[in-house]
């Protein structure tokens, strides 16, 4: 870190608020009005499903109203049967060259047709009330239950990496290989995906590959605990957790390949009220607090310092791999929460301190430098407000999603 300074919790409580006061926006598309917190107006102006989510977490802390408005736009999006997709283009239409990257079936669609880890059950529990009241999480649910659990078992697969949100993590490179994200052949692989419809057992049929991931079945797994369905944390245990390495690793089908890379997705079912707490404090004492992998100066960082595919970041400039090291603030939240729950509280602390260090310093920014605690990509970046959530803990939000 370049200077010892820290905001403090009514210092990034005041940031966090003028950065989601400076992103939303409230209009009206054909008749529907919309409002929502853009991830970033320079770079993301549209609505992002998980985005949204969160900043309806933080938004509760300054007005409520905002939160229940951020997600029902959401909802407002929703098709009849109940799928939201990864994004949705309020207030244009994608252009033309991004048409080749975007998971759209046509220039006009209003959304793309994939998903994002699908948390609104959990964040409108946390922000706005009961979801089992909203009949439209329910049937959102429902779609996701009759189209992505391939197995019966409650989890949920993807067909392409951009739907986990961690979009060109290097623990996909061996699954999609030169179709992954930020590759020259991720085009060809929409391309192909938007003539099976984007749908999950044809692509399957089609030789896949298909990937059961563990962000968005954790993400998930709290949806279904927020709305009183039954947990699927002993499936995940079951399918995905290695008991060798004491880490969670994705599993493609067809073929079962189990990509041994570690990021900071392997430990992110620290954040299940309900995992088992042997394999939550191997977790944590195995491989988060390790400082040669997880346990860096701003953990933890998106992939281990130990893996070959780790890239910190660019103090300039805007790299693509963007989910190969550098430090993302949602994902410290969610591992800062399991280790409250276990007891590792002084190193939670520790966790939230450096956050707030690097957020007063250098700006709420998309990701961070895991060494230098130096802000990277865009500016003004929504849910990076999440930091106030660990600086300045909500007691009543902690029976939610602790």
């Amino acid at each position: 870190m370049t200077r010892d300074f820290v905001a403090s919790p009514d210092e990034l409580a005041s940031l966090a608020h003028r950065v989601l006061a400076g992103n939303w926006v409230e209009e009206e598309r054909r008749g529907v009005p919309f409002a929502y917190t853009r991830p970033s107006p320079s770079r993301y102006p549209w609505q992002w499903y998980w985005d949204s989510c969160f900043a309806a977490v933080v938004w509760r802390r300054f007005d409520p109203a905002r939160s229940r408005a951020e997600l029902e736009t959401l909802l407002s999006a929703s098709r009849p049967d109940g799928f939201v997709g990864h994004t949705v283009f309020w207030e244009r239409p994608v252009s033309l060259a991004r048409r080749l990257f975007y998971n759209v079936a046509s220039r006009s669609a209003t959304m793309t047709a994939t998903i994002q880890p699908p948390l609104l059950a959990w964040s409108w529990r946390i922000a706005v009330g009961d979801p089992a009241a909203e009949p439209r999480i329910v049937r959102h649910h429902e779609w996701l239950r009759g189209n992505r659990d391939l197995e019966g078992d409650g989890l949920l697969w993807l067909v392409q990496p951009d739907e986990s949100g961690l979009d060109s993590s290097p623990k996909y490179d061996p699954v999609w290989s030169r179709r992954a994200h930020a590759r020259a052949g991720f085009p060809f692989l929409v391309a192909r995906n938007r003539r099976l419809g984007w749908d999950a057992r044809r692509v399957r049929e089609a030789g896949g590959p298909v990937l059961c991931e563990v962000v968005t079945n954790v993400l998930w797994g709290l949806a279904r605990l927020a709305i009183g369905e039954p947990s699927i944390t002993p499936a995940l245990v079951d399918r995905l957790w290695d008991e060798r390495l004491g880490l969670f690793l994705d599993e493609a089908q067809p073929g079962g390949l189990r990509p041994a890379v570690e990021t900071w997705a392997a430990l992110a079912p620290l954040a299940l009220p309900d995992l088992p707490e042997p394999l939550g404090r191997r977790l944590v004492e195995e491989h988060l607090l390790d400082p040669k992998r997880f346990w860096l100066p701003l953990a933890p960082p998106s992939v281990s310092a130990a893996e070959p595919s780790f890239e910190p970041g660019r103090a300039r400039g805007w790299a693509r791999r963007y989910w190969r090291g550098p430090t993302w603030i949602n994902a410290a939240w969610l591992l800062w929460m399991g280790m409250r729950r276990l007891g590792y509280l002084e190193q939670a602390g520790r966790v939230a301190m450096a956050l707030a260090q690097a957020a007063g310093r250098e700006g709420l920014r998309e990701y961070y430098h895991p060494v230098t605690g130096a802000g990277l990509g865009a500016t003004d970046f929504a849910w990076t407000t999440l930091a106030i959530e660990m600086a300045d803990p909500d007691p009543s939000a902690a029976r939610s999603y602790l």
